[in-house]
C-alpha cells in the first residue's frame, strides 16, 4: 500500500480584481505522504494559503480552479461533487485558520461548535463529541477544559480561541490538517505548549499536515520538508534540515536574513510632564483584578514596548488609557493632566490625541467601505474636515504610508494584502493627529518581509511627527527592533522595566529569562533541546493558563 496520501500536479488557480482574471498558483505540484508535516513558507501573496486550502480543492470567493489535479488517498478532488467534498471536509481533511476571532460563530458556545462535525457526519453522538472535546481541550493546554467549551468566542482570550480551533480540527481524528499560521496570535511561551501539541497529535494519530506560516523559525520546528513560495511559483523545496542550513536560491536566502531593521537610539526627552503616564492603576473586570498597581510613562517621540503572557494585561492597559475599561484605582494622565476615566466623559480633543492600531486589519477596517470613507471618518468627526479640503487630506495621507491615491482611495479593504490593511488601519489612526498611539500586535499577522516594512514606516512616521507610541507586542524580535524602553509584565503587575539594552542584558529577572528563551531559533533542534532541559531542570513552561 502506497504511502502516499496528497498530490497535486500541475495546479493553476487565478483570482478576479475588477473583472480580469490573473493567476495566482502557476503550475505547482505537491505530494504529501501520511503522517508528513509540509511547511509552506513565503511572503505575503506567494500563494500559501491558496495552494494550503486547494488540498481539498476549496477556492476563496474571487478565485478559481483553471486546471490541474488534486489526488486525494484515491479520489481526484476536482471531479467530486460538492456532497461528496461536503462529506470530506472537516471530516478527513481539517482547516484551522489564521484568525480564531473571525472564524468562530459569536452565538455559540465553543462545545457546540466543535461537537457540529462529529455528530452532523455521524462519526460521534453528542455525548462522545463533548468528552472528546474536553480531552482535547486538555491536550491543548486550555485553562479548565471541562468547563470552558461552556464560554462563547468573546469570553475567552485570542490565544485560547485558536487552541480551541486546533481541538476542533482534531474531532473526527482527519487524515489531513491544514494548519495556516495557527500560532500568529499567541505569546512565545503559549506558542512552545500549541506546537508542541500540535506535533505529538500529529505524530500519535500519524496525520499529514501542511504548516503554512510567514516564521521560519516556527516551521523549522514542524515541517520534516520545506516549499519556498513567491507569486505562486515554487522557489525551493528540500528537507527542512538541508534547507535550513543550506539554502540555494537568493530569494530564500533574503527571507533568512530578513529582520535587519534596527530603530536608531535617541535621546528621550526627559520633560516634567510625560505623554502617557499610567499612574498606580488597578483595573478588572468583575471582581477580579486584572491590572494590580501599574506604574509606567512613555515621553514624547519615545516607544515603550509592553510584553507578557497571554492574560498578563498588556491588553486591558491599553483599554484602561483609552477609556474604555475605568480603572478601580489609580489614574491616566495625559501632558499632565488627569484624563476622565471613562472614554464617554473625554471632550473630542481627549480623544483624537489617543488612537489605536489593532491586532487584525481583517475584523479592524469595515468590509463595506471603501478606503476614502475609512480613512475620512476621523477627519469629519474629529477635525470638521469637509469636501475638497478632506479629499486632499485623505490622499495627503495616503502618500504617507506609501500607498498610490489614484491604486487604493476607491478599493474595499477585501482588494487589499495584510500588509496594506495594516498600512490603512495606520493612516486611518494618523488622521485624527494624535500625540500618542496604541499599537497592538500591530505586526504579528504579517509575513516577515512585511512587517519589517510596516515598522520601518511606523519608526519614520514617528520621527517626522514626533509620536509616543506603547507597542504590545509578543515578538520580542520586534521588541528588539522598535523599542526604547521595555515594560515585562505577569500576571497583572510589573516585574522588570527600563531601557531594552538594560532589560535585554544579563542578569535578567526569572520570567524575562523564560520569555527570552521561549523565542525559537533557526535551528530544527531547538524545540527538541529546550522541553529536555527545561525537563532536566524542573524549568517552568509557562506561568499564565490564560
Amino acid at each position: 500500500m502506497t504511502n502516499r496520501l496528497l498530490e497535486i500536479r500541475n495546479l493553476e488557480i487565478d483570482g478576479e480584481s475588477d473583472e480580469v482574471w490573473h493567476e495566482i498558483i502557476k503550475g505547482l505540484d505537491l505530494n504529501l505522504d501520511r503522517g508528513e508535516v509540509l511547511g509552506l513558507i513565503g511572503e505575503s501573496g506567494a500563494g500559501k494559503s491558496t495552494l494550503g486550502l486547494a488540498a481539498m480543492n476549496f477556492v476563496r470567493p474571487g478565485c478559481r480552479i483553471r486546471g490541474g489535479t488534486i489526488h486525494f488517498d484515491g479520489q481526484e478532488l476536482t471531479e467530486q461533487s460538492e456532497t461528496t467534498l461536503r462529506k470530506l471536509r472537516g471530516v478527513r481533511i481539517a482547516y484551522v485558520a489564521q484568525s480564531a476571532a473571525a472564524s468562530f460563530n459569536p452565538a455559540h458556545q465553543l462545545i457546540d461548535q466543535f461537537s457540529e462535525i462529529p455528530v452532523v457526519h455521524n462519526v460521534k453522538n453528542r455525548q462522545e463529541a463533548e468528552a472528546d472535546a474536553k480531552d482535547l481541550y486538555r491536550r491543548v493546554l486550555l485553562p479548565d477544559p471541562e468547563g470552558i467549551g461552556y464560554r462563547y468566542p468573546h469570553q475567552v482570550s485570542g490565544g485560547q480561541l485558536q487552541r480551541a480551533m486546533t481541538a476542533m480540527a482534531l474531532s473526527c481524528r482527519p487524515d489531513l490538517i491544514i494548519f495556516d499560521e495557527p500560532t500568529t496570535a499567541l505569546d512565545v511561551t503559549t506558542q512552545i505548549e500549541v506546537l508542541t501539541t500540535i506535533r505529538d497529535i500529529v505524530r500519535e494519530f500519524n496525520t499529514a499536515a501542511i504548516y503554512i506560516s510567514h516564521d521560519l523559525a516556527v516551521v523549522a520546528q514542524m515541517a520534516d520538508r520545506i516549499m519556498v513560495l513567491r507569486y505562486g511559483e515554487l522557489v525551493e523545496e528540500a528537507t527542512t534540515r538541508d534547507m535550513m542550513s543550506n539554502p540555494k536560491m537568493d530569494y530564500t536566502k533574503s527571507l533568512w536574513a530578513v529582520r535587519s531593521f534596527k530603530k536608531e537610539t535617541e535621546t528621550v526627552g526627559t520633560e516634567i510632564n510625560p505623554v502617557v503616564k499610567i499612574d498606580n492603576v488597578t483595573a478588572g473586570y468583575g471582581q477580579e483584578d486584572i491590572l494590580k498597581n501599574v506604574t509606567f510613562e512613555i515621553h514624547r517621540g519615545q516607544t515603550v514596548a509592553i510584553v507578557g503572557e497571554s492574560g498578563s494585561g498588556k491588553s486591558t492597559a491599553a483599554r484602561v488609557i483609552t477609556g474604555l475599561l475605568p480603572p478601580r484605582l489609580g489614574n491616566i494622565q495625559f501632558n499632565g493632566e488627569v484624563l476622565p476615566k471613562s472614554f464617554k466623559a473625554r471632550n473630542k480633543d481627549q480623544l483624537r490625541h489617543v488612537q489605536m492600531i489593532y491586532q487584525m486589519a481583517d475584523t479592524a477596517l469595515n468590509p463595506r467601505q471603501r478606503i476614502r470613507n475609512i480613512i475620512g471618518r476621523p477627519l469629519s468627526f474629529y477635525l470638521n474636515l469637509r469636501g475638497q479640503q478632506k479629499e486632499e487630506r485623505i490622499r495627503e495621507l495616503l502618500s504617507l504610508i506609501e500607498l498610490e491615491p489614484d491604486l487604493y482611495i476607491d478599493r474595499y479593504p477585501d482588494e487589499l494584502s495584510g500588509g496594506q490593511k495594516q498600512r490603512v488601519s495606520i493612516a486611518r489612526a494618523l488622521a485624527a493627529e494624535p500625540e500618542f498611539i496604541i499599537c497592538d500586535e500591530v505586526t504579528s499577522a504579517l509575513d516577515q518581509l512585511v512587517a519589517e516594512g510596516i515598522l520601518r514606516l511606523l519608526d519614520r512616521l514617528q520621527r517626522e511627527f514626533n509620536l509616543a507610541y506603547m507597542f504590545i507586542t509578543h515578538d520580542l524580535a520586534t521588541v528588539k527592533a522598535i523599542a526604547d524602553n521595555v515594560v515585562v509584565m505577569l500576571q497583572g503587575e510589573i516585574v522588570e522595566q527600563g531601557p531594552k539594552t538594560d532589560v535585554f542584558s544579563p542578569p535578567h529577572h526569572e520570567y524575562t529569562e523564560l520569555l527570552l528563551s521561549s523565542v525559537p531559533e533557526m535551528d530544527p533542534d531547538w524545540l527538541n533541546e529546550l522541553i529536555a532541559h527545561r525537563e532536566k531542570h524542573g524549568v517552568m513552561t509557562s506561568t499564565s493558563t490564560s
